[in-house]
């Protein structure tokens, strides 16, 4: 009867074999390593939010974080007026964007992987709600532009409209790093589990979201969402908040939360700036797929996830 399943037709191309770990420098391969979850104050002096963003980057690395994850809009307001002023070009990189900049010099430096939380970037006329990822050498290893805007509408509760300003972006991002497979989300693609399908689906061990939850949905679904992409699709979740400002025109929830492949949260924080410490152990993946061995049962005779661009890609 299990053979009428086809399991192996549930995901168009079918699902990548989760790829072994970087090795680390006992040339074994790296299991085990520490994140990091900077949920950061953010104010409107953008010089002042980078070289904070600097000091708790340094700080977790000197604590033995590898991988170090940031906010999303961590160097400016979160606002539909300030985007067009805080914007970077993040192609043109140096003084065109400071953001990045430091980051690549701050990877580079201390050695690590920064998943850089995100920053509006100005491409041409248009403007997106960017995230960039940077490798132990400083170089720019990926660039996620936020695929689902954030246009929701609650009355007497909250109304915010990032299509005013922002444009969406066109590709699912998964990048191969010194700490293993990563998927990129931000905020507003957590609620799509679509994107966690297909991530899971390319291989990812951990699937990154910077997010500004309110406090409207905030205390309803950050930690939900969180749960629910890492147990359906077993594998690791980590998000990061900015820190809670009660002036703001945005209020942001925090609670940056790390959350393993059983849907256990492992690690997270209140409201307050905070760096979440935590330690990711990929062999949990695999033991939890063996505890339950979804892939191997999924309908494929009832259902399909396509993945257009990979399927795409093979016919070409």
């Amino acid at each position: 009867m299990a053979s009428a399943y086809k399991p192996e037709q549930a995901r168009v191309p079918p699902t990548l074999q989760l790829p072994v770990p970087p090795v680390n420098t006992l040339f074994s391969p790296l299991f085990q390593f520490n994140i990091a979850l900077c949920q950061l104050s953010v104010t409107m002096d953008k010089e002042r939010n980078i070289a904070h963003a600097r000091k708790a980057i340094v700080e977790a690395a000197e604590k033995g974080a590898q991988l170090v994850l940031l906010p999303e809009i961590w160097n400016s307001p979160y606002s539909n007026d300030s985007f067009p002023v805080y914007a970077e070009d993040i192609a043109a990189g140096g003084d065109a964007s400071p953001s990045t900049a430091m980051m690549s010099e701050v990877a580079r430096s201390l050695q690590i992987t920064i998943v850089g939380g995100s920053i509006p970037e100005r491409c041409g006329d248009r403007l997106y709600n960017t995230c960039c990822v940077f490798g132990k050498d400083g170089k720019l290893l990926a660039k996620h532009r936020k695929l689902h805007l954030f246009d929701i509408d609650i009355p007497g509760k909250i109304t915010f409209k990032e299509s005013k300003t922002l444009t969406a972006g066109e590709n699912p991002t998964i990048v191969d790093t010194d700490v293993g497979r990563i998927g990129i989300g931000i905020c507003y693609d957590i609620r799509f589990q679509e994107l966690a399908i297909l991530y899971a689906a390319r291989g990812a061990h951990l699937i990154c979201y910077p997010g500004a939850f309110n406090m409207t949905t905030g205390p309803l679904h950050w930690e939900l969402l969180q749960r629910a992409r890492a147990v359906d699709n077993q594998l690791y979740v980590a998000t990061c908040s900015p820190a809670r400002d009660a002036d703001a025109g945005y209020v942001a929830w925090g609670h940056s939360t790390l959350v393993g492949p059983f849907g256990e949260v492992l690690a997270t924080t209140e409201h307050d700036e905070a760096t979440v410490m935590a330690e990711i152990d990929y062999s949990l993946i695999e033991l939890r797929r063996t505890n339950l061995p979804l892939e191997k049962q999924r309908r494929g005779d009832l259902y399909q996830l396509v993945d257009i661009q990979r399927l795409n890609s093979k016919s070409t």
